[in-house]
């Protein structure tokens, strides 16, 4: 749902995610598209992360969109940290009971958060924790908020991934609310789009959201007031009776068509839907009805790769706790305690390079670019396949070369642990685009490669709209408006995208009436291009 949103996905199926003490090992599960870490037991971890597997699968089924298998570095990274309390310690809303999770989409790793999941076994009815689940005609169907959240999170995650055209609030949160409700069956099989029934009371007893309000975002936004409300469950509502009602089979396709050609939602909704009030009327007793339809999938179509698990090393397990708050992003006067708790660990650890590697972070947040130099150069020395060693290694750099007497010798430098990652790993992001900010920072002409770079980086991470804006400003500047446009709509109509949406839409407008060839001049410097950190 926003911004830090995300809190990720999942389903369910005999595992148990309990909390565990705290001397509990940490054990991390490895699969092509994410990473896991967790204290709970190993065998746990590799069915969580096989569950998650299946039900990207599954999505891609069900949408008939594939999304490539990312590289190691830009898959998605789970974190799952303990209760509810420890989550909204991390995320900075301590006594917040309304964070459940969250997740930060960002191009140097995507990353979320949740709570230690729990599950029931699903033969006996109960399991070593309590119940959190219960079997629904043959299946385990998710009841833990957290869990909902992971699979709503995800959703959104897979949809931005697989299309860069904009979606409307409405159709972005109501397919999202579509696929977690996924059922995950005894024999394998996995039925998606099912009754949402964790909706059914706010459709029933929330204050109202008309169709009108679901279309039109600012109009809803207007109305809204401090109401809870059944906007979550409308918009569900409504993309599951356009999905599944075969009088108006390819509307849903077709919307999102004229929304995606830059039309507005209410005048593609009009053009789409036609009488409006009759589609309200039809929804009122579509959401009355007692049964509804969903799609199941058979085990023999779910096709996953190899799932590995792994136990952390002791130095690696007890720097966690700075690693995720490193991840989950912190401010100047959170860098500066957090730089200290990472000190301690690497005297204790002081060859780990993971340890090694999450100190030169931890230095590089504080503002110490020297001190984070050494310490990534350390990480390397002692293991040169840690992504990160090279990333931090690269950010002090690139920031002590802004600030350099001879910066062409600086950014050259300051390239080398950029262009050692490009040889471990092709398509990781950040040499990408620090290639092309290396020309940028000192206001050169970025050559051709390295324009091509940028927008890679952008292909790989279409999820970072940082880096979306960041590649928009580019192509209007070599006079591309109508490309950069097709970068800069998913950001103004991201509703949770506040000064950020609205920069986007001023360009945007900047960009309307400038035609193909014509450069549009937009400084860098009113974009938030920022990656670092």
């Amino acid at each position: 749902m926003l911004t830090r949103f995300l809190a990720l996905l999942l389903a369910a199926i005999v595992m148990v995610f309990a909390s565990q003490p705290a001397a509990a090992k940490w054990h991390k599960a490895e699969s092509d598209r994410f990473v896991i870490y967790s204290n709970s037991e190993e065998s746990d971890l590799a069915d969580f992360a096989e569950m998650l597997e299946r039900y990207h699968v599954a999505m891609e089924l069900e949408s008939g969109r594939q999304v490539a298998v990312p590289s190691p570095s830009n898959r998605l990274t789970i974190f799952l940290v303990g209760s509810i309390d420890d989550l909204q310690d991390i995320y900075g809303a301590k006594g917040r009971s309304s964070v459940a999770g969250f997740y930060i989409p960002r191009a140097n790793g995507s990353v979320a958060f949740a709570p230690n999941i729990r599950f029931r076994q699903p033969d006996s009815g109960r399991g070593r924790i309590g119940t959190r689940y219960q079997r629904s005609a043959g299946g385990i169907a998710p009841l833990n908020r957290s869990v909902r959240i992971l699979l709503h999170e995800y959703a959104h995650h897979f949809l931005i991934s697989s299309a860069r055209h904009a979606m409307p609030r409405w159709l972005s949160e109501g397919a999202a609310e579509y696929f977690s409700s996924a059922r995950f069956n005894d024999d394998g099989s996995i039925d998606i789009g099912l009754p949402n029934n964790s909706r059914a009371w706010e459709i029933s007893q929330a204050a109202p959201v008309s169709v009108p309000e679901l279309l039109d975002y600012e109009l809803y936004r207007d109305n809204r007031g401090n109401r809870y409300d059944a906007y979550y469950g409308r918009s569900w509502l409504l993309f599951h009776y356009l999905r599944f009602n075969p009088e108006r089979a390819g509307q849903l396709a077709q919307y999102w068509q004229y929304v995606a050609q830059g039309a507005d939602s209410m005048e593609a909704a009009q053009a789409v839907f036609g009488d409006l009030d009759a589609l309200e009327s039809e929804l009122r007793a579509y959401g009355r009805e007692r049964s509804m339809a969903g799609m199941r999938f058979a085990s023999n179509r779910i096709r996953i790769g190899s799932i590995k698990t792994s136990e952390l090393s002791e130095g690696h397990a007890a720097m966690m706790q700075v690693i995720m708050r490193s991840k989950s992003g912190v401010n100047e006067e959170e860098a500066a305690a957090l730089v200290e708790d990472a000190r301690r660990v690497a005297e204790r650890f002081p060859g780990d390079a993971h340890v090694l590697a999450a100190l030169a972070e931890a230095e590089y947040d504080a503002g110490f670019d020297d001190a984070a130099i050494e310490a990534a150069n350390r990480a390397i020395v002692a293991d040169p396949g840690i992504p990160n060693a090279y990333v931090q290694q690269g950010y002090a750099l690139f920031r002590k070369a802004k600030s350099a007497d001879d910066s062409a010798e600086a950014f050259d430098r300051a390239m080398g642990p950029f262009q050692s990652l490009n040889a471990i790993e092709a398509d990781h992001t950040q040499p990408l685009i620090y290639y092309y900010r290396s020309f940028a920072a000192r206001g050169l002409p970025a050559p051709e490669d390295a324009r091509f770079a940028l927008e890679r980086a952008s292909q790989l991470a279409p999820f970072d709209k940082n880096l979306s804006m960041e590649v928009a400003v580019m192509l209007a500047n070599e006079g591309k408006p109508r490309i950069a446009e097709i970068f800069l709509r998913p950001v103004a109509a991201d509703p949770h995208g506040r000064t950020r949406a609205a920069a986007a839409q001023a360009m945007l407008d900047e960009l309307a009436n400038a035609s193909d060839g014509s450069v549009v001049r937009i400084r860098v410097s009113e974009v938030d291009g920022s990656e670092e950190g």
